[in-house]
């Protein structure tokens, strides 16, 4: 193990973070670009943990959050530094930190990399799972509904529909996270959208408004018609910039999302600690929450 897995730099401290560090911990993110809101990291503050760095005159100058699930997993993601702190290990003392946390919890670590970040994660012991790419739009091109052709009812969630997505969600993420979605829900409501068949709930969107763009997900359906069925009425009234982290499995999907405008800006790898397999069903999962959130 490295010494910057277990020793911090000198004028360097660790702590939990709580709602009065928010300002401090939006301006991290800014900083790196990304997209979160204070909403999203008031997700972590109240249903996981984040923890921070802080110099001695008690600036803020990184952190790490967890999202513990009730399937055996948990999240790690929100890994910051901010740009003068950089390549001193405090990242990787982070990540082991947020590993050590969820393992006394007896629960897998999860999380989602980039290419560059893959690399480290690999040398702590994680593992290739599978692979997504973002697909972004910065405008979104007309395209025919594709609801009722497909035999299925696209209309805005119900209360009463809860107990089925949850139920769903379940099923094809590996874990029970309703407290997650019913956020989300609020979020971005024209995107709440769940597909009905014959009665039955068969499918279920939901995204969440962004720093400098719209996330459509998680979207979980039982087949690649339902998938695009929910992000067709959705696509009709969210406005772009877009963003869809969609499973590679899902291709000819993502072949639809580009005869609309939309264009792959990265890869991601769904990563495991310790084992080789994922704790979720990816031909159901069309679209996921997000790399922060799974």
């Amino acid at each position: 193990m490295a010494v910057s897995d277990q020793v911090l730099p000198s004028g360097v401290a660790a702590r939990e973070l709580s709602e009065s560090d928010l300002a401090a911990a939006m301006a991290l993110s800014q900083e790196a670009g990304w997209n979160q809101t204070a909403a999203d990291w008031r997700l972590f503050l109240e249903l996981g943990h984040v923890v921070g760095l802080t110099r001695s005159s008690g600036a803020l100058i990184a952190t790490a959050a967890t999202l513990p699930h009730g399937g055996g997993f948990g999240w790690i993601s929100m890994v910051l530094v901010t740009a003068s702190e950089r390549r001193r290990g405090l990242a990787r003392w982070l990540l082991r930190r947020c590993m050590d946390d969820l393992i006394a919890k007896k629960l897998v670590p999860v999380l989602d990399a980039t290419p560059a970040g893959r690399m480290v994660y690999l040398g702590l012991g994680f593992n290739d799972c599978w692979a997504m790419r973002r697909a972004v739009a910065q405008q979104v091109r007309s395209s025919s509904q594709r609801g009722a052709q497909e035999g299925a009812t696209i209309r805005p969630i119900a209360e009463e529909d809860w107990s089925a997505i949850i139920a769903l969600d379940t099923d094809v993420f590996g874990a029970d996270r309703s407290r997650l979605l019913r956020r989300l829900a609020a979020r971005l409501p024209a995107a709440a959208l769940v597909a009905e068949r014959h009665g039955r709930v068969v499918g279920f969107l939901l995204g969440r408004d962004g720093r400098t763009m719209n996330q459509l997900g998680p979207l979980a359906a039982g087949d690649e018609s339902v998938a695009g069925a929910l992000l067709s009425h959705a696509l009709h009234t969210i406005s772009a910039p877009l963003a869809i982290d969609l499973p590679d499995r899902h291709s000819r999907l993502g072949e639809w999302l580009s005869t609309l405008g939309f264009k792959i800006e990265r890869p991601l790898t769904r990563m495991v600690y310790g084992r080789s397999h994922a704790f979720d069903d990816t031909a159901r999962l069309f679209a996921i929450a997000g790399p922060e959130l799974g």
